[in-house]
């Protein structure tokens, strides 16, 4: 009986000296295989997203969407809208013995006058063709005025002068709404005219009278903003920064001498005098 205990107890002793190893050996084997299987993940990842990266490539089209310009996901203006809008102004003046610099005696009077409407249809999200129709009529009436440089006088009469102009235009339009908000978009807006003008003017005593008929042709770029007050009233404001224009010009003095004049001039900087205000109804 002692002898089978003391077998037990030296088999009991030498596996716990063996355990040690033993324990050391199987921790290493489950690092190794730990590292193996991080490796694999690692390739097996970066497979997965050179595989994606091949995949999504984006296209020129794909491009602009991701910057924006051409993005669909916000319309301001949905497909088959129709926007009916325009512009109007209106001013007159009147001089009674006014002064200006080296003009003295300045008795004159006149208006001008101008209607711009427009029509429009969204043909695509954020996308209108349409025409517009413009009108402008002035008058001067110059009754006196002196001219005074040292020793040099001058002297008006009188002067008279009436102008009206007509164009008809094709335009084009593309809207970007600003970031995600639906009441404020910019928008590009090229535009193709062609119209006609008339004019007399009348000086001296006795009067000697000058008629003029003309034509024009014009190709302009328009960017402007349009701000929604409500689902279907905006307000717009554009300014005109480069385009093309050339008119042709018949000149009739005292009915008998004929002249001719032409010209024609293009524009690359902001232009001032053609910006254009009003109200647009999207419907």
């Amino acid at each position: 009986m002692r002898f089978h205990t003391l077998i037990t107890t030296l088999l009991l002793a030498g596996a716990s000296l063996a355990s040690p190893a033993q324990t050391r050996d199987a921790v290493a084997a489950k690092n190794d295989n730990a590292k193996i299987a991080a490796h694999d993940n690692a390739a097996t990842a970066r497979d997965s997203v050179e595989v994606r990266h091949q995949h999504t490539e984006m296209t020129p089209d794909q491009r602009r969407e991701h910057r924006g310009i051409s993005s669909r996901s916000t319309r301001i203006v949905p497909r088959g809208q129709w926007i009916f809008g325009g512009t109007l102004s209106y001013s007159t003046h009147s001089n009674d013995k006014y002064t200006f610099l080296v003009v003295e005696g300045i008795n004159s009077e006149g208006y001008t006058f101008k209607v711009s409407p427009f029509i429009g249809y969204a043909v695509k999200n954020n996308m209108a063709v349409g025409a517009r129709v413009v009108y402008s009529r002035s008058l001067l009436k110059l009754d006196d005025a002196q001219i005074s440089m040292d020793d040099l006088n001058l002297g008006i009469d009188y002067y008279y002068a009436l102008k009206h102009s007509y164009e008809v235009a094709a335009v084009w339009r593309q809207y970007i709404p600003l970031g995600r908000n639906k009441r404020f978009a910019i928008f590009t807006e090229l535009q193709l005219g062609i119209g006609g003008t008339q004019s007399k003017f009348a000086e001296g005593s006795p009067v000697r009278g000058t008629y003029e008929t003309g034509y024009t042709v014009s190709l302009g770029l328009n960017p402007g903003i349009v701000a929604f007050a409500t689902n279907n009233v905006a307000f717009e404001v554009n300014v005109g920064v480069m385009g093309f224009n050339y008119s042709n010009t018949k000149q009739v003095h005292n009915q008998v001498t004929v002249g001719n004049r032409s010209s024609s001039y293009m524009n690359f900087k902001v232009n001032i005098f053609s910006i254009g205000m009003g109200v647009a109804f999207y419907l």
